[in-house]
């Protein structure tokens, strides 16, 4: 597949975003009891989710699922593709035949196509192999509190989305740790704390569930058990300890990196020695770089 010409990128821009809470959205997801959103996780356990949930659950995976599927995923599901500056990302990396490989045919209802931000483009339908595809811009619905600096993840953004659309199904997240794994890195460009807290708030309001994850907060409990102690002492002693932690895993990090020095300047040799490929080429040259 070669990479996309300027036509692909106007055509990309103009495509059309579907209204972010428009009847025909709540319209797709009337009829399911469940939505699970299936983050690419080590902790996730597919057959336990198929398992776990009945027949009318609608499953929503992410990019590239062969993180956490074997086999094509035979009940109802839906992928959402995450754009990027040059469109789905999916698309620009040449994988969408090899992620449609893990859905059964007669199950699977499509891809959304997700931006948020003004440098994220949208791909046209035809460039994901045949299957139906929905247009998803939820900028406007992040702007207004998510951090600056970062982006939302496709996760986190589908999972307040869902919850403000007010359907009736019971939205859960399975396997949104925000941990790092052995096999697959957190990247930076996303905010993670603020993620998890606004998570856990929606979480025992009732709003979501969260696989694996307490419905209570231990120190908010704690004002019940010794009323001795406001909830603001419990928080300032809280913040106290969290601050030394910091501090310390802040000196271990900086003992690592000083024995880390000549590995980085290895890795960072290699990368600039390594030639670009053809794609990777004519994508810097579109971005300008």
């Amino acid at each position: 597949m070669t990479g996309p010409n300027s036509n692909d990128l106007q055509a990309a821009k103009a495509v059309p975003p579907r209204e972010i809470n428009s009847e025909e959205w709540n319209s797709f997801f009337l009829g399911y009891s469940h939505i699970v959103l299936v983050a690419n996780s080590d902790e996730v356990d597919i057959n336990e989710l198929v398992t776990r949930f009945p027949e009318t659950t609608l499953f929503i995976f992410f990019n590239k699922v062969y993180k956490v599927l074997s086999e094509p995923f035979t009940r109802n599901a839906v992928l959402v593709s995450r754009s990027g500056t040059l469109g789905a990302n999916l698309v620009k990396s040449d994988k969408v035949s090899r992620v449609l490989q893990y859905f059964d045919t007669k199950s699977f209802l499509g891809i959304i196509n997700l931006a948020i931000g003004d440098r994220e483009k949208f791909s046209a339908e035809s460039e994901f192999g045949g299957v139906a595809v929905r247009h998803l811009d939820l900028t406007a619905l992040f702007a207004p509190f998510y951090p600056k600096t970062s982006l939302p993840t496709s996760g986190f953004a589908l999972a307040f989305w869902l919850a403000n659309l007010q359907l009736p199904a019971t939205i859960t997240l399975a396997g949104f740790s925000s941990k790092r794994s052995e096999r697959y890195q957190v990247l930076d460009v996303h905010d993670w704390t603020f993620e998890q807290v606004v998570l856990r708030l929606m979480y025992r309001r009732g709003k979501i569930d969260i696989i694996g994850r307490e419905r209570t907060n231990p120190y908010a409990d704690l004002a019940k058990h010794f009323p001795e102690y406001s909830p603001g002492e419990i928080a300032l002693t809280a913040n106290e300890v969290l601050s030394e932690r910091l501090v310390n895993l802040s000196s271990i990090v900086d003992r690592l990196m000083h024995v880390t020095r000549f590995l980085r300047f290895i890795d960072r040799t290699y990368k600039k020695l390594k030639p670009k490929t053809g794609k990777q080429r004519r994508w810097d040259a579109m971005e300008g770089k």
